[in-house]
Order: structure tokens, then sequence, then C-alpha cells
């Protein structure tokens, strides 16, 4: 029982169904991962583990598991990012604002977990209200990296992907707006899915018709991904863009997957974004492997030159509708970044606005045309590699430098504006050791599509098999 941390989700799930392990065990065994490693990672700053094991006994007091149910964790625990309400369970958004904030009621997305068999074992950390892509916050500091201490793991889902990575949990909640369930996946070699909009219900929002940032599984392999995201995914009230859940569950995808016949793929979107030297050589070199998979590999990209236009007004407007309040009330009290947001949004006019909308518009369009002949869309998941995690944000890449906290991830957020599904998976390491993630992008509500495709060359890549590890400090050996 001592390294159950170290099996899949999938794996754990069937020895839960089975009886061989029970929700109790799963608990402890993360529960003493979490004491183990989190010291030097601080991934999971707000572990609920006593709240844990009493939804494991009420879990074990029900009966057998629902026979047919491919979304049914049957009591398998799982982190869930700060940014979302667990009832009962300090949720403080990364903010000093909130940083004695315990609600009543967890969110639906929590509820839809729960109510099909998974235990949140704790709060994984994320930076305030999720702006940026270095998990740290005034509230419970930084979180590092497990391939390297001294590096970022990225954000803002950067504490559920680390603590995916050392095996403190088997699957992780995270959520995405420009690169924040993506960007930590590929800095600590986990895959994480930014599904279509809707597909992942969310109550209660401010914005309920927001398509910019969507709820997305995590986890160390495909397989798992889909796992999840079968157990995340339907309508409810509350959510008035919320997709039914699809007749056929997504890990069948993973199971019998289709192998694309025609792979685009471009080192940087067209020339819209630079990216380090040697993270464009390691993801060329991964993106020619899909001929393996008997796909026909051709440099291509739809255009996507106004999607940082789009990007800054929509996002822009996101914060003022969301935070302008909150932030207005406490000004002094919020890190500049926020602040910064909140100005530009009160910045724009209506013009800049309809236009924005209509250049999404014809966006959508493109790309959907662009999907008529290709079945995937491949690039780099990041611009660079983990980075130093005193450096805030990135300001320069291959001599471009760049006007603001956000455009160093152009290449993650320029998918954002599409609102295709898009999925990181590890495709190799620097010469340092860090990990380098690859995007994979799909066709309109093609996560079925996509998860097929990432599963496939999951397997050509023979990464997933090294999670979890041990944390690494400085000069740490491989």
């Amino acid at each position: 029982m001592s390294d159950l941390f170290r099996v899949s989700a999938r794996a754990a799930v069937d020895l839960l169904r089975t009886g061989e392990v029970s929700p109790l065990e799963m608990v402890d065994a993360a529960a003493a991962r979490i004491e183990a490693t989190d010291g030097a990672l601080n991934a999971l700053p707000t572990p609920c583990i006593e709240r844990a094991r009493d939804h494991a006994r009420r879990i074990m007091a029900g009966g057998p598991a629902p026979a047919g149910n491919a979304a049914w964790l049957a009591g398998l625990p799982l982190a869930v990012k700060d940014l979302n309400d667990v009832a009962g369970v300090r949720t403080t958004y990364g903010s000093p604002l909130f940083s004695d904030h315990v609600p009543e009621r967890s969110d639906v997305m929590v509820e839809t977990l729960e109510g099909n068999g998974a235990i949140v074992i704790g709060k994984s950390n994320t930076p305030e209200f999720g702006a940026g892509a270095n998990t740290f916050n005034d509230v419970f500091g930084q979180t590092r990296n497990p391939w390297n201490t001294a590096m970022t793991c990225g954000g803002s889902s950067g504490g559920s992907a680390v603590a995916l990575a050392v095996g403190q949990c088997w699957l992780a909640t995270g959520n995405d707006l420009g690169c924040s369930l993506r960007t930590p996946a590929a800095f600590c070699s986990v895959v994480a899915l930014r599904p279509s909009p809707g597909r992942v219900a969310r109550a209660p929002t401010r914005l309920p018709y927001d398509t910019l940032w969507v709820q997305g599984p995590m986890a160390r392999n495909v397989g798992d991904v889909a796992l999840m995201l079968d157990a995340m995914v339907g309508e409810h009230p509350l959510d008035p863009i919320s997709i039914a859940a699809p007749a056929r569950p997504f890990v069948e995808a993973v199971d019998d997957p289709a192998p694309p016949r025609r792979v685009a793929y471009t080192p940087d979107l067209g020339g819209l974004v630079p990216v380090a030297r040697e993270v464009a050589e390691i993801c060329a070199a991964a993106g020619e492997r899909f001929a393996e998979l008997g796909a026909t590999v051709e440099e291509a990209c739809p255009d996507l030159d106004d999607t940082p236009a789009i990007f800054h007004a929509l996002r822009a407007n996101l914060v003022v509708g969301d935070l302008a309040p909150i932030v207005q009330a406490h000004r002094d009290r919020v890190k500049p970044e926020i602040l910064w947001n909140l100005e530009q949004g009160l910045k724009l006019t209506a013009e800049t606005l309809g236009e924005a909308e209509r250049a999404r518009g014809r966006l959508y369009a493109r790309v959907a045309e662009f999907f008529q002949t290709y079945d995937l869309l491949v690039s780099p998941a990041t611009s660079v590699a983990p980075f130093d995690i005193d450096i805030r944000a990135i300001d320069e890449v291959e001599g471009h430098t760049f006007d603001n906290y956000f455009d160093w991830f152009t290449i993650a957020y320029a998918i954002t504006v599409t609102s295709l599904p898009a999925i990181s998976v590890p495709c190799g390491f620097t010469g340092d050791g860090l990990p380098v993630g690859l995007q994979l992008v799909g066709p309109p509500r093609g996560e079925a599509r996509l998860l097929a495709a990432a599963a496939l060359i999951e397997r050509v890549f023979g990464i997933a098999g090294q999670l979890p590890i041990e944390p690494r400090p400085p000069g740490g050996s491989l």
C-alpha cells in the first residue's frame, strides 16, 4: 500500500471498484505523500485530510459502485485549485482579501466530481485570482517546480501540476483563461486539457456567459485525463452555456484511438510568437513523430495574427466585469498586475470591444475551415522552458521584448480565443533536465479526437511512465 501513489488514476479506480483497496486507504496514501513531499514544494498549502477521510467512510458505507458508469471515480482523491470553492475548506483565491474565507457550499464543478465519487484531498496553490503564469501569492508564497525547486512550476494551475508530478494525488483540477492549464502541465511534465467552453459546467460565477476561461482536468497521462473529463462533464441548470455529456465516454476514445491522418505543425503559430531555440528544436522533433502514427505532417497554421488584439480587449473587459468591484474597494491590497489589468479594461471603448467580437467571429470561421483539411494543429505548448522562480514573468524571448506580463504565453492564449480544445502533453526535456510540452489543438468540440491523438503520441514519446518523481533541488540528479 505504500506504493499506491505510483499507480495511475485509472489503475487506482480499478482497484477501488474491485475492492482491492478502500477509499480510506487511498486517502491515507495521499496524506502520507503530501507530508513527505510538500515541504519542499508548497503545492497543496491547504490539505483537508479529515474531511477526505469522512468522505471516504461515506463512500465505503454506500455499497457497491454504480455498474457501467465510466465517470465513477469510486473514492479516488484529487486536488482542487484554490480558485474553486470546497464546502468547509479554506478557499482564498490566492488573495489576502479572502485569506480567511471558508465557503459553506462547493461550486458546481466540485459537486459534480464529488457526486461521481471523487474525494477532495486538498486545495492547490494559485497566483492571486489566477492572474499570471508563475504560481506565487501573498497568502501562501511560492510553489516550486519538482524537477528543479529553484524554478517556477508555471501557472496559474501550478499547485495542481506539482501535486500530480510528485504523486500527492492522482487527478487535479485547473482552469485556463490564457494558459493556466497548459503552461504548468508543460513545465511539470504532466498532461492537461483545456476543453471547449461549456464542456465543464461552471457556477456560481459572475460572468456565466463568458467563453474565454474554462475548467478542465489535469493528470499524469492522457488516459487519466480522459477519465477525469468523463467525471466532470455535463449540463447544469446554473451554467447557461454548459454542454450535455457525450453518449460515448471519452475514455473509449483513448482505449480505441483513431490516429490523425493529416497533422499541421507550426513552430510559432505562423510567425506570431517567438519560441526559445531549445524548446523549438525539441517540439519540432516531437511534431515530426506523428509520422510514426501514419499521419502526413505538414507545416501549416490558420491565420492567427489578430488573436493578440482580440485577447487583449476581451480579457481586459472580463477583468472589469469579474473583479472591478473587488479591486476598486481594495486597491492597496492586490498585486500590481491586477491593478494594471483593471486599468486597461476601464480604458476600453465600445468600438474596441465591438471590433474584437467581430474579429473573433471571423477567426472562428477561419479555424473551423482549417479543420476541414487538418485533423490536428500542433505547436510548442510554451515559448520557454521553466525559469527562475523569482522572475515574476518573462519579458524577452529570442530578442523579442514583451509589453506586459502575459504576452510571453501568446502561444497558448492565441488558441484560447479560437474556442478550440487543446491539450499539453510532455514531449521531452532540455539539456538541463527541465520538461517541455507539446500543444495539440483539436477541431471544434473535438475533445474525443484530440484525446485519441494525444494518447497515441504519448505512447510514441514514452515519457508518462517517468512520474511520479521525488522533488529535485538545484543541481539534483535526474
